[in-house]
Order: C-alpha cells, then structure tokens, then sequence
C-alpha cells in the first residue's frame, strides 16, 4: 500500500511546476524534498499515519489541480494593493533584490571615490567613559 502512496506522490511532484525565478524558495522544489526525506526508502516506506498520509496528498493534489480557483474564481487579477499579477511575479522574483544590491556596490563605489576622505585617514573614536 505504501509503494501506491509513494507512486502517487511521485506522479504529484512531476506534475507541480517549478518557479525557477525564485530560488531556495519555491514551492515545488520543497514539495520534492519533502517526498523525498518521507520516502527514504522509496516504495519499501512504512508509513506511521496512512491517513495523514493520504489527506496530505488529497490537499496538495487540490491545490495543484487548482480546484479552489476554480471554485472561488477572482474578479480581477489584481491583489488588494492594486499590484498586477506579472508586477507582483518580477517583486517576488528576487531580481528586484539583485538589482537592490546592485545599487548599494554602485552607491559604495561612487561614495568612496568621491570621498575626500579614504577610511585609513578617519580616526577611529575615542570609546565613552
């Protein structure tokens, strides 16, 4: 019964998209580990819980199969903010924070080349007593 559970979730995992945008953090690539450290031994698993199991697989095949989207359809693709879905995909992404870090080197070049000043000439403060 357990090589049936572990098939199943394997046929999950490759179904579930992967964001590749979103690096260490994406859903389906901690789906896949998670299956992974619950099967270590593959279909020869023993499962503690079967029925828990079986409700963690039910939700997340739901979830994939976008059954509350279809149950609850959306207005507008929109967010409360008013944020278009693509605008709200670039946020998350993490390309806005590369571009972020980007401008601090940026910002750290510039100061140090225009300072008058280079780090080794600013004395060092006294500690306070």
């Amino acid at each position: 019964m357990s090589a049936t559970r572990y098939r199943r979730f394997l046929k999950l995992c490759e179904e579930w998209p992967r964001d590749e945008t979103k690096k260490g953090r994406d859903l389906g690539t901690f789906l896949r580990q998670r299956v992974a450290s619950g099967f270590r031994e593959g279909e020869n698993t023993q499962i503690s819980d079967p029925e828990k199991c079986d409700q963690m697989y039910e939700s997340l095949a739901r979830i994939n199969g976008n059954v509350y989207r279809q149950r609850f359809p959306r207005v507008r693709d929109t967010s409360f903010t008013g944020v278009a879905v693509d605008e709200c995909r670039l946020l998350l992404s993490g390309s806005m924070q590369q571009m972020d870090e980007e401008k601090k080197s940026l910002w750290k070049t510039l100061m140090e080349r225009f300072s008058s000043k280079s780090p080794e000439d600013v004395p060092e403060k006294a500690p306070e007593k």
